[in-house]
């Protein structure tokens, strides 16, 4: 994922919303998301090129989603895929706070990334290139390609859409998520990060829905968890074809222990 944005417990009602982009060079080799033949319980995509995936939830609650940290200056030579962290917490039957616990050990051999982790009662971010894990009180958080709530534009943009949307509506549905998640405003170049990319990429990396001929947003995923233990979920995948033409997937389960 490139964004992601997230509603830890907003209102008596709702557990959890979760807004996020994926963007991904278009000639990499995806599936879109799906219960898992091997692991049946795993709602997820996946990136056929590393294995694993970038937002997974499985019928128990759990649920995690990653973003890569962007820093040219900082990679590694040959790490493993970060797209198996998501795999196996989901898999695992650890806390999420025993999984990060596990993981920051390690967490040195893959490249930058943040992690957000949770299940129906918590949730926890950790990066390992801060080497830190919090616990997240209810709120609404934003994480893209550094570290999370960086006053990135998108993200600033993100959470405060996010904020509104749950402050109009009683019912949360897909629509407005989505309408968010395909905002494609550039901001000025005042507002740009400094990721060591140069200006252009600045420019094309920053919006909400990023779009280029070779690599952009190519999934959408909308999550609403409520109070009850329902979840509906709906996945927009974009080839980059045609601009913000998709295919859509729609799921809804009751979270089971």
């Amino acid at each position: 994922m490139c964004l992601i944005l997230i509603a830890h417990k907003p209102s008596p009602l709702k557990r959890l919303i979760i807004a996020a982009n994926r963007d991904e060079f278009f000639a990499r080799p995806t599936r879109a998301m799906d219960f898992w033949n091997e692991h049946p319980d795993i709602l997820a995509g996946k990136d056929l090129a590393g294995g694993g995936t970038w937002l997974g939830i499985k019928r128990n609650g759990r649920f995690a989603a990653l973003t890569n940290y962007r820093d040219p200056s900082a990679q590694k030579p040959d790490p493993p895929s970060r797209g198996g962290i998501i795999t196996d917490y989901l898999k695992s039957r650890l806390t999420p706070k025993e999984f990060i616990d596990q993981l920051q050990k390690g967490a040195h051999r893959f490249n930058g990334f943040n992690l957000l982790a949770g299940d129906r009662d918590t949730l926890y971010w950790f990066s390992n290139m801060v080497q830190e894990a919090k616990q997240l009180p209810p709120g609404i958080y934003g994480v893209s390609n550094h570290l999370i709530d960086t006053p990135w534009p998108k993200v600033t943009k993100g959470k405060k859409v996010l904020a509104a949307i749950l402050s109009q509506r009683k019912e949360i549905t897909m629509e407005p998520l989505f309408s968010m998640l395909t905002n494609n405003e550039i901001p000025g170049d005042s507002e740009l990060p400094d990721t060591g990319v140069g200006k252009e990429w600045e420019r094309i990396l920053a919006p909400i829905f990023v779009r280029s001929p070779s690599y952009g947003t190519r999934s959408s995923t909308a999550i609403v968890m409520d109070e009850a233990g329902k979840v509906e979920i709906c996945e927009r995948s974009f080839n980059g074809k045609k601009d913000l033409e998709y295919s859509e997937k729609g799921f809804s389960f009751e979270i089971r222990p």
